[in-house]
């Protein structure tokens, strides 16, 4: 049998074979680096960096995001984020939820993460509810520590309590 591009086209068959398309008319090249373009823009992104805080930024307000946030200054507000990393020099006034949290400078108020770590130059003033927890020698805490499989719903409780002992029936 014979194909068009066989009859359109003299040379051997085994260049073009990867190109379905394209080869006929001089116009369809185009034609391919459109889908590319459509592919790219629904490809999955890459991960953004972290937006940072600087040390002589002073923030009045809470802030809200589902990336990463590294805090170097001041916040007087509630921090909501994936990974939120509280650099030496910042102070947070307000309460952290972010499923990490790693804390190098103050904090006066309540933390909720999946992952908390407090390091050596942490000072918290304030509740911890985590489920998993870290904290390094050095590190100054005050405040109450609480673990919960889901910390990040203000709604879920500590634990469940204790089966209540089953009343004798009488009978």
């Amino acid at each position: 049998m014979f194909s068009k591009s066989k009859i359109n086209d003299p040379s051997p068959q085994k260049a073009d074979a990867p190109k379905p398309a394209g080869h006929d008319k001089p116009q369809d090249a185009p034609k391919p680096a459109a889908p590319q373009g459509d592919y790219k823009s629904t490809a999955p992104k890459a991960k953004p960096p972290a937006s940072v805080l600087s040390s002589d930024l002073h923030v009045t307000g809470n802030m809200k995001t589902t990336g990463d946030i590294q805090v170097e200054g001041t916040v007087e507000g509630d921090i909501r984020a994936h990974l939120l990393t509280i650099g030496e020099t910042a102070t947070i006034k307000g309460e952290v939820i972010a499923d990490d949290v790693v804390i190098n400078g103050r904090i006066v108020g309540r933390v909720r993460g999946l992952k908390v770590r407090l390091t050596s130059t942490a000072r918290v003033e304030g509740d911890i509810i985590h489920k998993t927890i870290a904290i390094e020698s050095g590190a100054h805490f005050e405040g109450s520590v609480q673990r919960q499989d889901d910390p990040l719903n203000p709604k879920a409780k500590t634990a469940e309590p204790a089966a209540k002992p089953a009343e004798p029936k009488q009978g």
